[in-house]
């Protein structure tokens, strides 16, 4: 904006250059008072922070499965993201079903509105309605859906003997996490036992039965992910124990926003517990990286290698994907409706 040298003109009450500068002045004040908000209290004065904001100048390219999805909808990015935007601006039991979950994980709300912009921009359309979500999930409890593959249930799958390293794990996400590494490395595009394995990964061969797909619901969360987070959401939200010998009930948990919203923070919370027990990171004022996490998963093995990367005298940051650099990029937006 070009300032006028005549100071009474450029402070006039009716003088419209100022009005607007005056309204951009308040709106990057408040969005600074909101990212401020999102850093919490330092547990560890060792742990160094990721500061909000992108570290790309532009968005990082976004992957061709995203274009073909949106494609097939016959929408677009911008019209995807503004629907998701509004449901959640204008559903007060969304946002305060949002702020409950994200309050009993001890994280800042943003971290799930990130999640559910990213997913529903660049995944599937938000449905119009929360309540097309309850619907959706009571109707998976009578479905007789099971996890299996070519007759073999997954249940019984993780018994064989390759499995017998997992057996002694405790947590589901150390025993779920073991499981999908032994299936990567002993399993995935090979022959054993007299059957050629698919080529794909774990969650994809033997959690996705019939027309299911991949992801499901508000948080776009696959049963296997909340597999992983569920002795969390146990203890924390004392949600009943999921078993994979009970597909119908792990569909409802991730379908039902009451629930769902809870396995979405308890995902956001362990990437953020890994990046600060293994890296050394604070990403917890950083909802891109957060974002970009719930969108790639694995945060665990990630956060070892950026460690690797870093050394003592330097520092490896996390960055954010095309996933996150949306986020950050709108939090402008996307504060102000959670607050």
């Amino acid at each position: 904006m070009k300032f006028s040298s005549n100071s009474y003109g450029l402070f006039r009450s009716g003088d419209a250059g100022f009005a607007t500068l005056l309204s951009r002045l308040t709106a990057c004040l408040v969005l600074a008072a909101l990212l401020f908000s999102l850093a919490p209290a330092p547990a560890n004065a060792q742990l160094v922070p990721v500061a909000p904001g992108n570290r790309h100048a532009e968005q990082p390219e976004i992957p061709a499965g995203a274009f073909s999805r949106t494609k097939a909808t016959k929408g677009s990015f911008d019209g995807k993201y503004e629907k998701i935007r509004d449901l959640i601006a204008r559903d007060k039991r969304l946002q305060k079903k949002i702020k409950a979950a994200a309050k009993r994980y001890n994280i800042h709300p943003i971290h799930i509105v990130g999640a559910l912009v990213g997913e529903h921009t660049y995944n599937v359309d938000a449905l119009d309605h929360i309540q097309t979500y309850v619907v959706k999930a009571a109707s998976y409890l009578g479905s007789g859906l099971t996890f299996k593959y070519d007759g073999e249930k997954v249940s019984d799958f993780v018994q064989r003997p390759e499995f017998a390293a997992c057996q002694g794990l405790t947590d589901s996400y150390d025993l779920w996490s073991c499981r999908e590494a032994v299936w990567e490395s002993d399993f995935r595009g090979q022959a054993v036992g007299g059957k050629n394995w698919p080529n794909d990964r774990f969650g994809r061969v033997f959690f996705q039965p019939l027309f299911a797909g991949q992801t499901f619901g508000l948080g776009q969360i696959n049963p296997l992910t909340a597999l992983r987070v569920n002795d969390m959401v146990v203890r924390t939200s004392r949600f009943p124990q999921l078993s994979v010998k009970r597909a119908p009930e792990i569909y409802k948990a991730i379908m039902d926003p009451d629930s769902t919203l809870h396995y979405m923070a308890a995902v956001i919370r362990i990437s953020i517990d890994s990046y600060a027990q293994i890296a050394g990171l604070d990403i917890s004022s950083n909802p891109g990286i957060t974002a970009t996490l719930y969108n790639l998963g694995d945060v665990r093995r990630r956060a070892e290698e950026l460690k690797a990367k870093s050394n003592g005298e330097k520092i490896v940051l996390p960055k954010e994907n095309y996933y996150g650099w949306l986020v950050n990029d709108k939090l402008d937006e996307l504060l102000p409706i959670i607050q």
